[in-house]
């Protein structure tokens, strides 16, 4: 059975209000022992010093585009690039061709994941038939496939009948809700956020009412059914000031945000760079802020990247119709590690928004270093300076408006059920 003894990090594991230096054993696909001076008979050491030892991150919110859309990423290549950047489980959408809507097709995923992908993936459902809007899924056969929530994600569920019975189900099957809330009649082709920027620049704008209409109705149908509610990527001040009432009322909600908006506002669409088009789309100065402010707050419960890959053909379309979406995983860290240099949050809260809280939405494993526990492990180097080149990358995609930019912090390697598949100086190892 393989041994390895991670040395002398800084150990920060939210599931036990840790944060010291210390030594990490992992033993087969556990973790064996933590602490000082760990005997290192018959393990891997290595070397530590410098570097966060974190429970696996897990990213909430991503796109891997198979089955159907091969040709912008697949399970394979999104699992590496996944790894890359530091996470070591995916929950993908069921935005694919065809649809997650029926048990074969999430127990494709889960067979092609296991076979292909060096991360864990977890499959989110369609919540209903094609995405339409209009039919629910059968839950409980999804469920037992091994789907791990429900989403229409890319596409808002707009009859507020069919959401409110997709919660009402979703609590007898035990799994969250993932609402993409944009009221499709107030976002009326809006291609950016509706401001200064759309006009200056002359393109159609989303306002960011459209996202807290939604996210004001999806709260009230929660509260009334008791189900558990996620609301994805959330961009908006608003959103983010309803959810906080609405958690302080008692409603069964979680959230999350993603990298580029915690960091990007629309003034980045100055050049129109497809690669910053976005849905929701990236918002002024206030809404960024008031999201940042949500996540130090614990209004925002996780970081997700919405890693959403497109090849370079549909990338270099005119602004309004380059679909919307970017790469995000081996940007993430280096991205939102700014967070901890504001001091806007402290790393062991960093940790629980990328790892110990996703783990915790989805009721999956991981997020935890405690004895005994899957060896799901993440060593990041926080000051490791790199420049990202997205064609030095693992995603088939190079969608990302960080490309060229120099970046500081960096996952160095990746560990899942205690075997190294990512070492940053030798790649993926798999």
């Amino acid at each position: 059975m393989n041994r390895t003894l991670l040395r002398g990090g800084r150990v920060i594991d939210p599931s036990s209000d840790l944060d010291e230096t210390a030594d990490v054993l992992i033993d087969g696909d556990r973790i064996a022992a933590l602490g000082h001076g760990i005997d290192s008979e018959g393990a891997v050491v290595v070397d530590a010093q410098g570097c966060w030892v974190t429970p696996g991150l897990i990213d909430l919110h991503t796109h891997l585009r198979e089955p159907g859309q091969e040709y912008k990423e697949t399970i394979a290549t999104g699992g590496r690039s996944a790894v890359a950047g530091g996470f070591t489980a995916v929950a993908c959408m069921a935005n694919t061709h065809p649809v997650n809507d029926d048990s074969a097709t999430t127990e494709y995923i889960i067979h092609r994941a296991e076979t292909d992908s060096p991360a864990r993936v977890y499959p989110i459902a369609a919540a209903t038939k094609g995405l339409e809007g209009k039919v629910m899924t059968e839950m409980a056969s999804l469920v037992e496939a091994g789907a791990v929530a429900f989403s229409d994600d890319g596409k808002t569920i707009m009859d507020g009948d069919v959401m409110r019975h997709v919660l009402e189900y979703s609590k007898l099957v035990g799994v969250p809700v993932i609402t993409h809330a944009e009221d499709c009649t107030l976002v009326a082709g809006g291609v950016m956020n509706e401001g200064p920027m759309s006009t200056r620049l002359g393109l159609p704008g989303n306002p960011s009412i459209a996202e807290v209409a939604l996210v004001a109705r999806d709260l009230i149908l929660a509260e009334f059914t008791g189900a558990h509610l996620h609301v994805a990527h959330v961009s908006t001040k608003g959103a983010v000031d309803l959810i906080r009432a609405a958690r302080e009322r008692g409603v069964n909600v979680t959230a999350e945000a993603a990298p580029h908006h915690l960091v990007l506002t629309d003034e980045t669409l100055e050049d129109y760079d497809t690669h910053a088009k976005v849905a929701p789309p990236l918002r002024g100065d206030e809404d960024r802020r008031a999201c940042r402010a949500g996540i130090a707050d614990g209004t925002i419960d996780a970081i997700a990247t919405d890693h959403a890959p497109h090849a370079q053909h549909e990338k270099e379309l005119d602004f309004i119709k380059a679909p919307p979406g970017m790469i995000g995983f081996e940007t993430a860290v280096a991205v939102v590690l700014d967070l901890v240099r504001t001091g806007e949050i402290s790393p062991i809260e960093w940790v629980r928004r990328l790892s110990t809280n996703p783990a915790r939405i989805l009721a999956r494993p991981g997020g935890t270093l405690a004895l005994g526990s899957v060896a799901d492990v993440t060593l990041i180097d926080p000051l490791r300076e790199w420049v990202y080149d997205p064609a030095k990358g693992y995603s088939k995609s190079r969608n990302s408006p960080w490309a060229g930019q120099k970046m500081t912090g960096r996952p160095v390697a990746t560990f899942v059920a205690g075997r190294l598949v990512y070492d940053v100086d030798r790649g993926v190892l798999t």
